[in-house]
């Protein structure tokens, strides 16, 4: 796989600081039961990293000292940690709201037939990967019978009240492109998906969330395989609007690494571009329990484009 650093690291991206943190997101390792083209994390079902007890524990530590409101869990497949229901279960207990970051076949894996009840029972918001609602373009982006399994998953849970109004189950969409594009408007596109999903399928949900395609990992690595890679960098570069700046998720959320490294995104993560804290070359969670990072300077390279192009992106879609 090609190394997309190198190409990304110079950069004239304005600098951006950190504000008080309210999100923690915590990848709980890169294996996965699906190898997607445009995952950035280049999980798969052959990856082995996994977040240990220890580290979780650290991450409950972390989520009382910081007074985060929110624990979004991501990965690979974030169910296939082995404590996954338990650091769900603790946060819940905390008042925390919990976000679980789902592919939607891992409610069918083997070991998981009790899954979707447990996100229920615990109220955990639920932001399903649904990269196209036609199921060729599914198929494509994801494997096949991809798109067949994510319909039984939306249905599912419906059926268990997700993404139905007055039952406080929320379910959200995340829609990739599949190309080097950046996505359409998330409000046009949202009424399109609610209107052929209801029409075919009788499946219902929340909000549909846009997100731009990374230029790192398994897709920035084909996209030097094809030549496109500085043509969408220009792309992503021409379509920039300061406006979103001040929203990007980097602002207010941090990343924690299957084995308890800290970054300020989950793209960093993936690049290996650490948290900026007193010239440390890695910071580890235990080292942040009583650190406030507000204003702290946040490390960007041109990657970050991806985040202010157009109408915007981060984990809760478009920005403006």
């Amino acid at each position: 796989m090609h190394a997309t650093l190198p190409l990304l690291r110079q950069t004239d991206f304005p600098p951006l600081y950190r504000k008080p943190l309210e999100i923690l997101q915590v990848n709980l390792g890169y294996r996965c039961n699906q190898s997607c083209l445009h995952c950035h994390v280049n999980a798969g079902p052959g990856r082995k990293e996994s977040m240990n007890w220890e580290t979780v524990q650290q991450v409950i530590e972390l989520l009382r000292a910081s007074k985060a409101h929110t624990l979004d869990l991501t990965g690979g497949a974030p169910e296939l940690n082995p404590h996954f229901r338990y650091l769900i279960e603790t946060a819940h207990s905390m008042n925390v709201r919990v976000i679980d970051r789902c592919n939607l076949t891992i409610l069918e894996a083997p070991g998981q037939e009790t899954l979707a009840e447990f996100l229920a029972a615990n109220r955990v918001e639920i932001v399903a990967s649904m990269p196209c609602y036609l199921q060729e373009n599914v198929d494509a982006q994801r494997g096949e019978g991809v798109f067949a399994a994510s319909i039984r998953g939306l249905q599912r849970l419906n059926a268990l009240g997700y993404g139905l109004e007055d039952t406080g189950l929320v379910l959200n969409l995340v829609f990739n492109p599949q190309g080097p594009a950046l996505p359409p408007p998330q409000t046009a596109l949202e009424a399109d998906y609610k209107a052929y999903l209801q029409e075919n399928y009788g499946i219902r949900f929340k909000q549909l969330y846009t997100l731009t395609n990374m230029p790192i990992q398994r897709f920035g690595s084909l996209l030097i395989s094809k030549r496109q890679f500085h043509d969408y960098m220009n792309l992503l570069k021409s379509a920039h609007r300061q406006e979103n700046l001040d929203t990007v998720m980097c602002r207010n959320l941090l990343s924690v690494a299957w084995n308890g490294e800290i970054y300020d995104c989950d793209f960093n993560q993936m690049l290996g571009i650490p948290l900026r804290l007193h010239g440390r070359p890695r910071v580890h969670i235990k080292d942040l329990l009583n650190v406030d990072l507000n204003g702290n300077p946040i490390g960007v390279a041109d990657h970050c484009y991806g985040c202010t192009a157009g109408q915007g992106s981060s984990c809760g879609g478009a920005l403006g």
